[in-house]
């Protein structure tokens, strides 16, 4: 499809958002922001909850296609992940719904199958070794949960509605790896706006689930329906593998943190903050 002009970027002051925010525009995008915390240095911002249904309205109209980045990224309590990754990701298709927006990019992430077990073997994986795209949901927490549930509300919108969602099992895109595991799911920045660019553009999506990472040495999972929209990973992690290894050996069959996809978000997850 045409690039789209106007984006909705939600979650625009968070850790993600801000990197896309000062990546995407090369692209050709206009950027729409919306946090629910003022954006810093952009005071044309909106600033309003995913529960504020008018705001959410007002912000959705006239863009063509939204970046969904907007919730809580780590553990929380049911009630917190139900109000903002939950309610507040089904508000956003209503209201993408209603006023004709075509696409949604939906940030999920590999915690929604984090259960699923760590591949082991040599590096790099085969083929057949690295975990597919269609593996059954097997969430590790709570946040987990509202990821399975994002990518089953948009194949819902999909077949009830003609809106298609590409969404993007995110594995952990900073400026660098900061762990032995990251090497296996690090997206470096500049990568995760190719994949987000793709997914934006790319003809007939329909439904589409894809793993968001770099092309890593390590890497745990098929990237093959990423690279079918068109994405082209450029980097990869095994240029930070000395410092990391170095630091902290490699990952522990034994080690019930190092057992499962999602890592220690299995056995003692991060919890979020605010």
């Amino acid at each position: 499809m045409p690039a789209p002009r106007t984006v909705l970027l939600t979650g625009a002051a968070g850790g993600l958002g801000t990197l896309m925010r000062d990546l995407l525009p090369a692209y050709g995008y206009d950027l729409r922001l919306l946090d629910a915390r003022p954006v810093e240095g952009e005071p044309g911002a909106i600033t309003a909850d995913l529960g504020d249904l008018a705001a959410l309205r007002e912000a959705v109209r006239g863009v063509d296609a939204i970046v969904h980045l907007a919730g809580i990224s780590l553990e929380a309590p049911f009630e917190k992940i139900l109000r903002s990754n939950i309610e507040g990701t089904y508000h956003l298709y209503e209201a993408a719904r209603e006023e004709g927006v075509g696409r949604v990019v939906f940030a999920s992430s590999n915690h929604a199958v984090g259960f699923t077990p760590r591949p082991r073997g040599a590096t790099p994986l085969s083929d057949s070794a690295l975990i597919p795209i269609d593996t059954p949901h097997r969430p590790d927490t709570f946040y987990g949960l509202s990821k399975s549930f994002g990518e089953d509300l948009a194949q819902l919108y999909w077949d009830l509605h003609g809106l298609e969602t590409v969404s993007v099992r995110i594995g952990s895109c900073f400026p660098e790896p900061t762990s032995v595991r990251m090497l296996s799911v690090w997206m470096s920045p500049e990568d995760g706006a190719r994949l987000f660019h793709a997914a934006l553009t790319a003809e007939d999506v329909g439904h589409s689930v894809v793993y968001g990472s770099s092309a890593n040495t390590r890497l745990w999972w098929d990237l093959t329906s990423a690279r079918a929209l068109g994405y082209d990973p450029r980097d990869n992690s095994e240029s930070f593998a000395p410092k990391l290894l170095a630091a902290e050996g490699e990952l522990d069959d034994t080690n019930p943190d190092h057992a499962h996809l999602g890592g220690h978000f299995c056995t003692n997850p991060p919890i979020w903050p605010f």
